[in-house]
């Protein structure tokens, strides 16, 4: 059975955000992500985590100036203190919430930068978060996000993503599948997650277009869960997605999933 993970940066947002995690657990989800904590103390969250018996499937590492347009920095050559820095902060947020895996942005290449530079940049920054994730038993995620939501971003096609993942050459460094991106960029969703699913680590949901609940568009997510069932992957389904309405009423489609709905 696979276990779906409310994404609390989109989900419930008729609520405050430390609200959230109660609705949530009250609709069946066991397990949440977003995409920083930052914002609050650590320990604030494992409350609520240990209260309603939720898992910290996973979030991203600082970003940078997220509100000046920044999306990671991990690319970006003279940022490695802000970026090392922005690492120690996130695992030590892994270690607090039990968090087991993190999302490293990649960032928007500089116009200045080549994409050579970018790389060197982005292997030696994700070497460093694998070595120092390692030693609390925490992996490290490469998620290819399309262009179209995020212009300029670094990493926007699988392929991609598994090549920075073998250079790097680290156990820990793994995918992140995100079946919206794959759509925007390329489709083949299901084709492309049985090539590289021995290598991912977390997936997420939404439809296409508009981002919304998984049963709205044009993908099919009952194949498209059922072809990843089939494979044996056991982590958890990230619900990352813009409900249309409150977020209860448009959860029909995860009856199958969601033993309070």
């Amino acid at each position: 059975m696979l276990r779906l993970a409310a994404n609390l940066s989109m989900l419930f947002g008729e609520y405050d955000f430390l609200d959230r995690f109660e609705k949530a657990a009250e609709v069946g989800f066991e397990a949440v992500e977003y995409l920083f904590p930052y914002d609050y103390e650590a320990d604030e969250i494992k409350r609520r985590l240990d209260q309603f018996s939720l898992a910290q499937a996973l979030f991203n590492t600082p970003p940078g100036d997220w509100g000046s347009g920044e999306r990671g920095l991990a690319c970006i050559p003279g940022r490695e203190v802000e970026f090392t820095d922005g690492i120690d902060k996130a695992l030590n947020y892994a270690q607090a919430l039990d968090a087991q895996r993190i999302h490293v942005m990649a960032g928007i290449k500089p116009e200045s930068v080549t994409d050579n530079e970018a790389r060197a940049c982005y292997i030696k920054n994700l070497r460093y978060a694998a070595v120092a994730a390692q030693k609390i038993g925490v992996n490290v995620l490469v998620e290819p996000i399309n262009n179209v939501d995020m212009p300029g971003y670094f990493v926007n096609f699988q392929e991609e993503g598994m090549s920075l993942i073998e250079e790097i050459n680290e156990p820990n460094v793994r995918l992140q599948f995100d079946c919206y991106h794959c759509q925007m960029m390329r489709g083949d969703v299901v084709s492309t997650f049985r090539k590289y699913y021995q290598y991912i680590d977390h997936v997420q949901i939404a439809g296409v277009p508009g981002r919304h609940e998984p049963d709205v568009g044009e993908l099919n997510y009952r194949y498209i869960l059922k072809a990843i069932d089939s494979t044996g992957y056991s982590g958890f389904i990230g619900c990352e997605y813009k409900p249309k309405a409150a977020t209860a009423s448009g959860l029909g489609w995860a009856n199958d999933y969601l033993s309070s709905v």
